[in-house]
C-alpha cells in the first residue's frame, strides 16, 4: 500500500450518522458507546449470525441446545460491538480525514481512546462468560477468536485483501458452533468457513464500490479500486465460490431437497445484486451490500428445513 492513509474500512464498521456539532447538548455516554459499536446498525451483526447459524444448526442436525443457541447468538452480537470499537480504536487517526466517518464518537472526540480498549475488552469478556460451560475445545477456538477480531484492524494497513481476513476473523463462530456440538471440526465446518470468506468478499467488495470516489480522493485502496474495472466480475466469482463450497457442505452432509432449495435461492438473490450492482451506483450497491442479510438468510432456512422438514 502506498501512503498512510490507505487503509479499508469494514462494512462490519459502518458509517455514523448525526454530527455531535448539530445537536444541542453532548448525547449521553450510553448513547456514545451505542454508536461506537454500531448498534443502530445491524446490518454487521447480521452479516456475522447467519454463517454461525448455519454451523449450529447443521452440527446439531437442526435441534441445537438452548443454551447454544442464545450463548452464539448473544457471542455474536457482544464480538461483532466489540470488533467495532477496536476498529475505531485503530482507526482512529486515519477516520478524521474522512467525511463518513469523523463524527463518529471516538475519532470526534467526544470519548477517549482508553473507553473505546475498555468498550472492547468488556464485551470480550462477557463472550468469554458465554462458552465457560462448554468443552475445551470451544474454550481454544474462543482465544483464537479474539485474537483475531483484535488484529484485523491493523491487517488493512499491510493486505491489499483485508476482506479475506474479515471473513475468517468475523466467521469463526463456526468453528467453534461444530466444537460446541460435537467436540471435533469437521470437514463441512472448514468448507463452510471458507464459504464465509468467500462471502465477506463479495459483499465486502460492494460496500467499498459505495465509496470509490472519495476513496480515490483520499488515497485509501479498498477491494473495489484493488479490482479496478472487474469489481463486478469479481464479486460474482465470489458468490459463485461461495455457492459452490456450501454445495460441497451439503455433499458432505448427504442434504437433500430443502437445502439445495436454500442454495437456489440463495443464487437468485446473487443475480439480483449482479442488477443492482452493474451499473455502480451508490444507491444499487449499497442496497447489494444491505441485501446480503437475505443472502444469509434463506441459505440458513434451508438448512433449518432439511432437517426439520426433510
Amino acid at each position: 500500500m502506498k501512503g498512510t492513509l490507505k487503509v479499508q474500512r469494514s462494512p462490519l464498521a459502518a458509517r455514523s450518522v448525526t454530527a455531535p456539532s448539530e445537536q444541542a447538548e453532548p448525547p449521553s455516554r450510553l448513547r456514545l458507546y451505542w454508536r461506537l459499536v454500531r448498534m443502530h446498525r445491524p446490518i454487521g451483526s447480521l452479516l456475522l449470525l447467519w454463517p454461525t447459524l448455519w454451523a449450529l444448526f447443521t452440527a446439531a442436525d437442526g435441534r441445537p441446545a438452548p443454551y447454544l443457541l442464545f450463548a452464539f447468538t448473544l457471542g455474536t452480537l457482544l464480538m461483532r460491538s466489540a470488533g467495532c470499537a477496536i476498529n475505531d480504536w485503530a482507526d482512529r487517526d486515519f477516520d478524521r480525514h474522512v467525511a463518513r466517518t469523523r463524527d463518529r464518537p471516538l475519532t470526534s472526540g467526544l470519548i477517549e481512546p482508553w473507553e473505546a480498549i475498555a468498550v472492547f475488552v468488556v464485551l470480550s469478556l462477557l463472550a468469554a462468560l458465554l462458552v465457560l460451560p462448554m468443552n475445551a475445545l470451544v474454550w481454544k477456538l474462543a482465544v483464537v477468536a479474539v485474537f483475531l477480531a483484535a488484529s484485523y484492524p491493523f491487517t488493512k494497513r499491510f493486505l491489499a485483501l483485508p476482506q479475506a481476513y474479515l471473513g475468517i476473523a468475523f466467521g469463526f463462530g463456526i468453528p467453534m458452533a461444530y466444537a460446541a456440538v460435537l467436540e471435533t471440526l469437521p470437514l463441512s465446518a472448514w468448507l463452510m468457513l471458507a464459504a464465509n470468506v468467500a462471502w465477506a468478499l463479495a459483499y465486502d467488495t460492494e460496500y467499498a464500490m459505495v465509496d470509490r470516489d472519495d476513496d480515490l480522493k483520499i488515497g485509501i485502496r479498498t477491494a473495489a479500486i484493488t479490482f479496478g474495472r472487474h469489481d463486478v466480475a469479481a464479486i460474482m466469482l465470489c458468490y459463485a465460490i461461495t455457492l459452490g463450497l456450501l454445495a460441497l457442505v451439503g455433499v458432505v452432509e448427504r442434504f437433500e431437497s430443502w437445502y439445495w432449495l436454500g442454495l437456489a435461492g440463495a443464487g437468485l438473490i446473487a443475480v439480483y445484486h449482479y442488477t443492482l450492482i452493474r451499473g455502480r451506483t451508490r444507491e444499487g450497491c449499497f442496497r447489494a451490500f444491505n441485501h446480503n442479510n437475505w443472502f444469509g438468510a434463506v441459505v440458513f432456512f434451508g438448512v433449518l428445513a432439511e432437517h426439520w422438514l426433510g
